[in-house]
């Protein structure tokens, strides 16, 4: 029996250090990180359904010919 009581104060010692360097208090740095990159990525959200609420698909122009200008006014396939 003194054995196992000298046996669990060793362990006791030589645990102790190894637990007070992470006070039950203190967060672990990789979980404030988490922590902070999911709120960055909700804010990221919460701007891109505002901003997509704000566009109107009606507003947006339709397809654009880019090569009106150097086409002539008939084009029509007879003259060729």
């Amino acid at each position: 029996m003194a054995k196992c009581i000298v046996a669990i104060l060793l362990l006791a010692i030589v645990a102790g250090p190894a637990l007070a360097q992470n006070p039950k208090g203190a967060n672990n740095p990789l979980v404030d990180e988490y922590a902070r990159k999911k709120k960055e990525a909700e804010e990221i959200d919460k701007q891109y359904n505002a901003v997509r609420k704000n566009v109107d698909v009606q507003t947006t122009p339709t397809r654009v010919d880019p090569w009106q200008n150097m086409r002539g006014t008939d084009d029509a396939k007879a003259k060729r």
